[in-house]
Parts: structure tokens; sequence; C-alpha cells
């Protein structure tokens, strides 16, 4: 063991959701399709008769690509979580968040309109899909204004007849914000890890086995509504209103079907595109 290197890594909340980034999450966690998405949500901003309550409006508008959030709703959520977790797992400012360029900045994030309203105390009054989504937008919310967690990171260098060896590991050292709510990834993304064993600088180790691996460069993966939704949003194809429709059209038209969570293109897709390249070029840019 030539090299042993351990260091505390930090890990930023993410932001609070956009039009884009809650219909990817909550088709990532509740497998839920962009266009449900928006009509719950609709149901949430609209207003739930909630017990004790009357009738609320538990979200901000859901059409939005703003990260703006009002200082009174940080003051709020810095509170709260200050109680409820401790002041540890508060940052020394509030965070701000910076939109894309491009953004209409017209509407506030999603948030919830009232933190104390947590998804607990609200669920005897919601559907199982409104629970589950508000539970979402309000854990992401709040994490967004909590401290960051730190995890232990190692790396270990063995020398061996010549040859440099390296592992790496990370385990969680403070919880910070995923003691609220830790991100989606979508499956290609995902990169699992094992442990290391404890070593120490010079220890000599012996070899046990070789497992050699053939490793082939895969084709990109096909489209899921999430990260088709996303490449909309990175091509600046439509706006935050139009994702879902969008995903509906091509669907309800059979230019694609879903198998499992994937878009497959159809005969009737491809020809259509084929058609659109060839005769609608001065009109349609694909790139």
């Amino acid at each position: 063991v030539s090299k042993i290197k351990r260091q505390d890594k930090n890990r930023a909340p993410a932001p609070p959701f956009i039009t884009s980034t809650l219909q990817q999450e909550a088709s990532r966690k509740l497998n839920m399709t962009p266009r449900r998405t928006m009509s719950i949500a609709q149901q949430l901003y609209e207003g739930v008769d909630i017990e004790g309550e009357g009738t609320v409006g538990l979200i901000t508008y859901m059409r939005t690509d703003s990260l703006r959030l009002s200082d009174e709703a940080v003051a709020a959520a810095r509170a709260f979580a200050g109680a409820r977790y401790g002041q540890e797992y508060l940052p020394e400012a509030p965070r701000q968040f910076k939109a894309k360029a491009g953004a209409q900045d017209a509407h506030e994030a999603i948030r919830p309109s009232n933190v104390a309203l947590t998804p607990e105390n609200v669920r005897k009054s919601l559907t199982q899909e409104q629970y589950r989504l508000y539970k979402l937008i309000w854990s992401r919310f709040l994490a967004c204004q909590m401290a960051n967690a730190v995890y232990d990171s190692v790396g270990i260098e063995v020398e061996s007849a010549g040859y440099t060896f390296r592992a790496t590991h990370s385990s969680l050292k403070f919880a910070g914000f995923t003691a609220v709510y830790v991100e989606g990834r979508d499956e290609e993304d995902e990169v699992k890890q094992s442990p290391l064993p404890d070593l120490k600088e010079g220890e000599p180790l012996s070899l046990t086995g070789v497992k050699p691996e053939q490793h082939f460069t895969q084709p990109p993966t096909r489209y899921t509504e999430a990260t088709l939704i996303k490449a909309l949003e990175e091509k600046g194809i439509g706006r935050p209103s139009t994702y879902a429709p969008t995903i509906s059209t091509i669907l309800n038209r059979y230019y694609v079907v879903k198998e499992g969570k994937a878009l497959r293109p159809t005969p009737l897709g491809e020809v259509v595109t084929g058609l659109m390249k060839d005769k609608f070029q001065d009109i349609v840019d694909p790139t």
C-alpha cells in the first residue's frame, strides 16, 4: 500500500423544483407520467380541504422556470429545519439559487405555501397521489435550505510490479440535507461502490485472484420521460407548460411506445421524423 488519502467531501442539496425537474423526479421516484404529475400539482395549487384549516392551496404555481424563493419562505424553512433537526443542520447563510439563462422568472420556484403544513399533518386530507407529490415538493424545498451532507472519502493506491492500482470509497459522515431528501438518479448514472478494508501505508498485500472483464462502448440508452424532459429543457425546446403535453402527444399519436420506463420509437414515428427532416428543413431544425 503506497498511499492512503482520507478527506471530507461536501455535497450540496439540489435546488427547489421547477416544472421540468418536478416532472423528472416524479417520474423517477413516483412513476408518475408528466401529465399526471401536472394534474395532481394543479389540485394541490388550487386548494385542498384540510381538516381544521379549510381549503388551502398547498403549493405555489407549478408552471415555472424560476429558482427564486421569497425571503419569508426561506426564513420559515430555516426556522422549521432548525427546530426539527438542530442548528447544525442549517448553513450559515440562506441559500440562493440562480436560474438558467433564458428563464422567464415570472413565478417563484415550486414550494409548499406553508412549510409548517408537513406531509404527515395533511395526509388524512389528501389522496395517496396528492400526498406523495406534496411530500416530494415539501421535502425538496426544506432540504434546499439545509446544510451540506459530509462524506468520509478514502482513496487507496497500491504499487505492484511497476503498476499503480487505485480504489476509492465514500461513506456518509454527517447527514445534513439527506436527512430529509435525496435526489433521484437516472439508472445509467448509478455507480455502486464496495467498502474498502482498513489498510495502512506500507502494508504488504497478497494477490488472491484476477478477474478479467471486457467492456464495450454501449450506445446511448433510450429516453425515459424524465430524461426526455431534461433534453427538451437543455435544448430550449418548448416551455415549462409544454413538456407534459409534448410527451402525451407523441404517445397518443403512436410515434413512440413505452417499454418499461423507456420510450421506443415506432415505425410510424420513424417515417414521420424522416419526412420532417426531408421535406421541412426550412421549418424544422432537429439540431
